[in-house]
């Protein structure tokens, strides 16, 4: 069960590390090969991008990637609702807030896979002021979902900066930086309001960072359309996975089986 975990983890930070996209996955990892309750995953799930977050930030900065009048607006929207989706979670039931969400998620990846001539491909830069609203309101959507669901920031900011005309590198480095800030906000709110296993999240986190510095290589290696299209798979795979452990198919066929 632990090396499973340790695969899992090291999965995660690569896919976090080369297209910022793919922290859901280690949710239900810690239900599976932890034994941690769904909550207590999510939140320690969350706990741990804080510290891949830093990381990639680190990495990504040292390259240049990070376009600060982007990454600014949009971590300003995730830091006032990161706490408010925390808060969210530990007062109702999230299964159909998730399954909108993956519901979202799969649009976002099916989209993003479409030809960049059918949209503006890579062309915003931050500097016009709807271009900073849109930002901000990206930044308190990923926030909110963030501290709602667990899943992390980029999962939902890098679709939606892809999507509306940001090249996927820019998305990307931003989405590091967005970690650091919906996760310290989303685990506050789980301080006050939930639960976190600090023991298991400082293991996967360890083995996550090893992930993330092989994804950031990736990242900077790839180009413009493999980046994009590799974002679209990931979103379809794990908007897919949240559907699915949302609704509870998996449980359904196993009773069936049995």
């Amino acid at each position: 069960m632990i090396a499973l975990l340790a695969i899992v983890a090291l999965i995660v930070g690569t896919l976090i590390g080369s297209v910022g996209v793919g922290g859901i996955l280690l949710i239900p990892a810690l239900s599976a090969f932890a034994d941690l309750s769904t909550r207590v995953a999510m939140s320690t799930a969350l706990f741990s991008f804080i510290f891949t977050g830093v990381v990639g930030t680190c990495m990504f900065q040292r390259r240049g990637s990070i376009d600060w009048r982007v990454t600014i607006p949009v971590c300003l929207g995730a830091v006032f609702f990161g706490y408010l989706g925390a808060l969210v979670n530990a007062k109702v039931n999230v299964v159909l807030l998730n399954l909108i969400l993956s519901l979202i998620i799969i649009f976002a990846g099916i989209y993003t896979s479409r030809p960049a001539k059918s949209r503006s491909a890579g062309n915003l830069d931050g500097r016009s002021r709807a271009q900073k609203i849109a930002l901000f309101g990206i930044g308190a959507a990923v926030g909110f979902g963030s501290g709602l669901t667990g899943v992390g920031g980029p999962v939902l900011s890098v679709p939606m900066m892809v999507i509306i005309g940001f090249a996927p590198l820019t998305a990307i480095a931003t989405s590091q930086v967005i970690q650091i800030v919906a996760a310290i906000s989303g685990t506050v709110g789980n301080l006050a309001y939930g639960s976190i296993n600090f023991a298991v999240g400082a293991g996967v986190t360890i083995i996550e960072l090893v992930g993330v510095l092989i994804g950031v290589h990736i990242a900077h290696s790839a180009r413009t359309h493999q980046l994009r299209n590799f974002v679209a798979v990931v979103c379809m795979i794990v908007g897919g996975m949240i559907f699915i452990r949302s609704s509870g198919i998996v449980g359904i066929v196993w009773s069936y089986v049995k």
